[in-house]
C-alpha cells in the first residue's frame, strides 16, 4: 500500500511519513479547533453542534493541513494536492 502512494505521488520513504504525519497532524488540529469553537457557541453536544461540526471541519480542515504542512516541509506537495481536490469538486476552474 505504501509503495503505491509513493508511486502515486511521487515521492520517496521520507516524504512519504512526512505527509502521513502531516495528514494526521492536521486532521487531529481540524477536529480539536472546531471542537472547540462550536462548544463555545453551544455548551452541549446536541443535534445543532453535530449539524455545524461536520461543515466546520470541511471548511477548517483545508487550513489546518496547510499550515501544519509549513512545519512538515510538505508545503508544495499540499498546496498541489488541495487544488488537485478543489478542481475535483468544481471550486477551482480546471487548467485547460
Amino acid at each position: 500500500m505504501f509503495d503505491r502512494l509513493k508511486h502515486k505521488w511521487k515521492v520517496n520513504g521520507l516524504q512519504l511519513t512526512l505527509i502521513l504525519i502531516t495528514f494526521a497532524v492536521g486532521g487531529t488540529l481540524c477536529a480539536r479547533v472546531g471542537g472547540f469553537a462550536l462548544k463555545q457557541i453551544f455548551p452541549e453536544k446536541n443535534l445543532y453542534y453535530w449539524l455545524l461540526y461536520v461543515p466546520m471541519l470541511t471548511v477548517l480542515w483545508p487550513s489546518c493541513v496547510l499550515l501544519v504542512s509549513i512545519f512538515t516541509g510538505q508545503y508544495r506537495f499540499f498546496m498541489s494536492y488541495l487544488t488537485k481536490l478543489g478542481r475535483r469538486f468544481g471550486f477551482m476552474k480546471s487548467k485547460e
